[in-house]
């Protein structure tokens, strides 16, 4: 598609500043937006977490949902791997390809995306703006204390595997969209198309939890990276699985557990846990008024037991690899 050459389209660069640019109120931005490159002035004596995600307009959101979820959506699933890892949020980057400079549906984006960086206190700090099917490109930049991050590799057998919040909501809210429920009062559809990235808790998680992950692909499919990553077995209880509210109403109790363990875009934490720190971590997040389930232990038997997987996972992009 080209523009028409008798519509005065805004350039990319109109686009930016329109949306985009915002005053930077980080001490640590030097120079933002509107340059070549960005610099930035790390915190000192701090270490950076760097992630980058992609979201695809029919993979990983619908393109007719809210413009405002959307924009909030793209930076909460890269925010929630700074949560995974106890980092403090500080500067993003985003890259926006789209169909057309609808300006409208830009202006309720840029609202749903900044809206997430004011409550998480990180600053939007450049990025790009191209033409071609709806996607967003998001790189999330924190900082962490050296030695303080949580990783995936620090589970230990006698560890207990604990999640936060609720499981199973974003399947359900996506199962929700198809059948087509558009209001995002929904519980269920709210869960699914405005994620909620744990950042407080990842801070809060600092020193207490041995291992941690966020989950994106689904429980199974994540805890199976953090097993490996630690060499280690687990048991999982099922039973004990903590179901989002409304979900066995909607899905049925088999299909909310399955929704639970393989549904997906949940974004919250699977910490490893050792058990005499089960009680001041379940404080901390008390503090946060976020619960705290255990649904199982890391052994030192390899593998993963108490659940049939009968071909359970998580997402792939690429099915049929190693995942």
């Amino acid at each position: 598609m080209r523009y028409h050459p008798a519509i005065a389209a805004p350039s990319e660069f109109e686009l930016i500043a329109r949306h985009f640019r915002r005053p930077a109120r980080d001490p640590g931005v030097v120079l933002g937006v509107g340059d070549d490159c960005t610099l930035l002035a790390p915190s000192p004596g701090q270490q950076l977490a760097v992630s980058v995600d992609t979201s695809v307009a029919e993979v990983h959101f619908p393109a007719a949902a809210p413009p405002a979820a959307i924009g909030h959506r793209a930076l909460a699933v890269s925010l929630s791997d700074l949560a995974a890892m106890g980092a403090k949020p500080r500067w993003c980057l985003m890259s926006l390809t789209l169909a057309e400079a609808d300006d409208a549906w830009l202006a309720d984006f840029a609202a749903g995306f900044h809206a997430l960086c004011e409550s998480a206190e990180i600053s939007l700090v450049g990025g790009d703006v191209t033409r071609g099917q709806l996607a967003i490109g998001v790189t999330v930049h924190g900082e962490v204390p050296p030695g303080e991050a949580l990783r995936r590799s620090g589970a230990r057998p006698g560890d207990l595997l604990a999640v936060t919040s609720t499981l199973g909501g974003a399947h359900g809210g996506l199962e929700a969209w198809q059948a087509g429920e558009r209001d995002l009062a929904h519980p269920l559809l709210r869960a699914y198309l405005l994620p909620q990235p744990r950042l407080a808790a990842g801070l809060a998680l600092r020193g207490l939890a041995s291992a941690a992950i966020d989950l994106s692909d689904g429980l199974l499919a994540d805890l199976g990276h953090l097993l490996e990553a630690s060499g280690v077995g687990a048991t999982l209880e099922p039973e004990a699985l903590p179901l989002a509210d409304g979900l066995v109403e909607a899905l049925g109790t088999q299909g909310a557990r399955d929704a639970a363990l393989s549904g997906g875009d949940d974004y919250e934490l699977l910490l490893a846990i050792p058990p005499e720190r089960l009680a001041e971590t379940r404080r901390r997040l008390a503090e946060l008024a976020l619960p705290l389930t255990v649904i199982g232990g890391c052994e030192a038997a390899p593998g993963l037991r108490g659940v049939a997987l009968d071909g359970k996972g998580g997402w792939q992009h690429f099915p049929g690899g190693r995942k």
